[in-house]
């Protein structure tokens, strides 16, 4: 089982964004490391200055690196970008959005967890067009991800195993809304929340998290006791989504439970440590209510990966 570093969702100081990659280099236990901007073109001229240094770092560090497309292109200037960011064959392209697909058809690329893969017949649509790895939406159940790993044995298929789940992006700026600015003129508000901010319901529950113009979970998905099921499912790498942690624990944990050197309670608990006061699950994976993950819940195997 191979481990993938997914892209910063979040809008990071660039010092901090490019440090945190070096180390990603140097220590993470990681096969593959997406970088780029996905979430908002606004956040991009900040880390463009150390992007060369980064992938040279990764490369260095042994890593094979993704350069990730924007989820949602909407201004001319999103759209040339993602034309150069295609016509670059010096490095595997990653697209989070339907119209990178145009530009990248006929070369090897990879589809990111943003593009609604959601059937077998979109996988092999995919696969014609050269993809090589596809990483699955995280609300996927087992079932589904199996049968589309069965129907694509081709495919590298990746699901998404840690991290606040990416459920939806908008074109406006929910952040900006909120402190009372346009998104023109944002002000990059954004980055005080380096996690994220927390939406709470009438009820005065955690619900969901609001980063920038993209909407993600309150609860950090972790699929670190469903390791064994996922394998048998067909699945061939696991996707680790960068959070305001020590983001080299987590994959030294994953790695350590995927090699049998850690069972999977231990690594539940390790995670607990690293990732303190986030509430952590698997419910989509499992079908279940999508707030809670305990220990007992890992020993629920299902009967088989298909749900029989």
């Amino acid at each position: 089982m191979k481990l993938t570093l997914g892209p910063i969702l979040f809008n990071w100081p660039p010092e901090v964004w490019r440090d945190f990659y070096f180390r990603i280099a140097d220590e993470a236990a990681v096969d593959a490391v997406a970088v780029g901007e996905v979430v908002c073109s606004k956040r991009m001229p900040f880390l463009g200055e150390h992007l060369p240094s980064v992938i040279e770092r990764l490369i260095a560090g042994g890593k094979q690196v993704r350069l990730s497309s924007l989820a949602l292109i909407t201004l001319e200037r999103e759209r040339r970008w993602t034309e150069e960011l295609a016509r670059d064959a010096s490095l595997m392209v990653e697209a989070n959005d339907i119209t990178c697909i145009a530009h990248l058809a006929g070369r090897p690329h990879t589809i990111g967890p943003l593009v609604n893969v959601y059937n077998e017949s979109t996988a092999i649509w995919f696969e014609a067009q050269g993809a090589q790895s596809i990483c699955l939406p995280p609300e996927l159940p087992l079932g589904a991800i199996a049968a589309i790993a069965t129907a694509a044995p081709q495919l590298e298929m990746e699901v998404f195993a840690f991290g606040r789940a990416p459920l939806a992006i908008s074109a406006r700026c929910y952040h900006a809304r909120l402190h009372k600015l346009s998104k023109d003129n944002c002000r990059f508000v954004c980055a005080t929340d380096p996690d994220g901010l927390p939406v709470d319901t009438l009820d005065d529950e955690r619900f969901l998290v609001v980063n920038g113009l993209q909407t993600l979970s309150y609860a950090c998905t972790n699929l670190i006791g469903d390791i064994d099921d996922l394998t048998q499912a067909g699945v061939a790498s696991l996707r680790l989504s960068p959070q305001h942690c020590d983001m080299v624990a987590v994959t030294r944990t994953f790695r350590d439970v995927v090699d049998g050197k850690l069972q999977p309670e231990e690594g539940l608990d390790r995670l607990t440590t690293v990732y303190p006061n986030v509430p952590t699950t698997n419910g989509f994976l499992r079908g279940k209510r999508a707030t809670s993950q305990s220990a007992p819940d890992l020993a629920d195997r299902s009967a088989a990966v298909l749900g029989q």
